[in-house]
């Protein structure tokens, strides 16, 4: 099962200030740890913390769950060391890492939530609802007996009955269209892949593009695929799109670096408090690209293992890095099992860039908010529309190989900045987004014209298909349908915006991704301005001369 929405597909409306990576990236996944022996200090300190659970759990004038005190100290305890370090419940375990593994186990649908009612996107390619007979349209009214139907179910809800085991069945009625009677299907739930290369296609003759959205287990494989597949298209010229993305493994982005850069090459290395997690990663493969024009985009979004591939690309002089400065996240945790099922997820070491740079924010403070704040306070302080208000310390100064000036202390600074278009961004857009008026406009209007869609090529779309004045007119009432009053001077003045979305939604789901991102890309600033700099680019190379 895979939920279809606005925020999955990188749909920038509106501007997105909270950036939620702070708390939940992970890397160097292939750690572990086993308990270190205990100190008399530790051991006067569990005492400690033992008698007073006893007191509470014997004397306390009200009920209390000495099992919810322990956690609840727990994720205080870690909350006082960095920003990263995270407890996981037992229950929370298996989702937090349903991401990382690039799969999941469900009925394999994308769905939204239209009117009260979850409605089937798509049945996924080669899942179990598709094997049933599970289409486009039908509506969910009961899983497994139980009313879901009007009762104002949230997306956590749907996950929560459709998401189980693999090889455990559910029982699905939907109501279909042209059929008067419910449909009941049994659904035998299986692994389904979720993918973490987005989208890769050409840009012209030359220049490939591919997209990657995080680093999970399947990444470099996909990555490797999407690769080979642009260069038998004739790609002399890369893109390499890491905007957005929060990381992830850390082996999988030092493979993908590895393929950019020739042998021996330092990628990164690691220091902690202890040697066995002190490690050094160098180029050590032949890889798929290693020559030929490379541009890296990166925002205020990339973090983690899509700062150690930028940073190692950049002290490499190997690309030209475009867009915005990074996160700021380059400390390593390592998941550590606990005995009742839960994790734990601490920093065992910073990462270094190859020049040397730890591009870890400061996170003093990070306890009372200050650290999650950072991205609010760029974009107040002007960051994301100037270079020039950003002010590096010379101390955390650094070279890279050819003796390019770059700097450590927070986050990797882009080689070219691209400021943030806020033209790019309506208001009205934005609550038709977030009240799935537009979903749900563009998933009926495509229903409506099936036929005429399935039968048109996808060149002939890009180029000739125009969204109309009454197009824009039925997404108003179905607004207004959803609560949303009409803001026609908005409307009027972003037009082509407007235009643009609803092209690129309904284009997606003829052809998916392939067929949603070319068009979408037209609101990417970043890349409208990397595809032009590839010039820059070859002057990297000219520099290691």
């Amino acid at each position: 099962m895979r939920e279809y929405n606005n925020t999955r597909y990188h749909i920038r409306l509106p501007i997105i200030l909270t950036v939620g990576v702070a708390a939940g990236i992970l890397i160097g996944a292939t750690f572990s740890d086993k308990p270190t022996v205990v100190q008399n200090d530790l051991s006067k300190s569990m005492q400690k913390f033992k008698e007073v659970l006893t007191l509470i759990d014997r004397n306390y004038v009200d009920e209390v769950s000495t099992d919810e005190l322990v956690e609840d100290a727990i994720v205080h305890m870690l909350g006082n060391l960095d920003p990263h370090s995270a407890y996981i419940s037992a229950d929370d375990k298996i989702r937090a890492n349903e991401d990382l593994q690039g799969n999941f186990e469900g009925i394999g649908i994308e769905f939204n939530i239209f009117k009260d009612t979850i409605v089937v996107v798509s049945p996924l390619s080669g899942g179990p609802s598709e094997a049933v007979g599970l289409q486009s349209g039908d509506r969910i009214v009961k899983v497994d007996g139980k009313n879901v139907a009007g009762v104002g179910f949230t997306n956590r809800d749907v996950q929560k009955h459709l998401k189980g085991p693999k090889g455990s069945k559910v029982e699905v009625t939907v109501k279909r269209k042209g059929r008067r009677e419910p449909i009941i299907f049994n659904i035998i739930r299986d692994k389904i892949p979720q993918h973490s290369v987005d989208v890769s296609y050409m840009i012209g003759d030359e220049i490939g593009y591919i997209k990657v959205s995080r680093f999970s287990a399947t990444t470099y494989d996909e990555f490797r695929e999407a690769l080979s597949g642009l260069k038998k298209q004739g790609m002399t010229r890369l893109v390499l799109d890491l905007q957005g993305n929060p990381g992830g493994y850390m082996n999988h982005a030092i493979s993908m670096a590895d393929d950019f850069l020739p042998d021996d090459k330092k990628i990164v290395y690691t220091l902690g408090k202890q040697k066995r997690f002190n490690s050094q990663a160098n180029a050590e493969k032949k890889g798929l690209f290693e020559e030929g024009k490379l541009i890296v985009l990166v925002n205020e979004g990339s973090a983690s293992a899509s700062e150690i591939v930028t940073g190692a690309l950049q002290d490499n002089d190997r690309a030209l890095v475009v867009g915005r400065r990074t996160f700021g996240k380059g400390l390593v945790q390592a998941p550590m099992d606990l005995s009742d099922g839960s994790e734990l997820r601490l920093t065992i070491s910073r990462y270094y860039t190859p020049s040397g740079r730890s591009i870890q924010k400061p996170y003093e403070g990070h306890a009372n908010g200050d650290y999650a704040r950072d991205i609010v306070e760029r974009f107040n302080h002007g960051e994301f529309f100037s270079a020039d208000s950003i002010k590096f310390n010379d101390s955390l100064k650094y070279q890279t190989l050819s003796g390019r000036t770059v700097y450590g202390g927070g986050g990797i600074m882009p080689d070219y900045f691209v400021p943030l278009d806020t033209t790019l961004n309506s208001d009205y857009l934005n609550k038709l987004f977030t009240s799935n008026s537009v979903q749900e406009y563009t998933f009926n209007y495509v229903a409506e014209n099936k036929n005429r869609l399935d039968n048109m090529d996808y060149e002939d779309f890009y180029d000739k298909f125009r969204v109309t004045q009454d197009m824009l007119a039925r997404l108003v009432k179905t607004g207004e349908a959803n609560g949303i009053k009409a803001d026609y001077a908005d409307m009027e003045k972003n037009k082509g915006l407007f235009q643009l979305h609803i092209k690129a939604q309904i284009a997606r789901q003829i052809w998916n991704n392939e067929g949603f991102y070319p068009i979408f890309n037209k609101t990417n600033e970043i890349l409208e301005q990397a595809v032009k700099l590839f010039d820059k680019a070859e002057q990297l190379d000219r520099s290691k001369m």
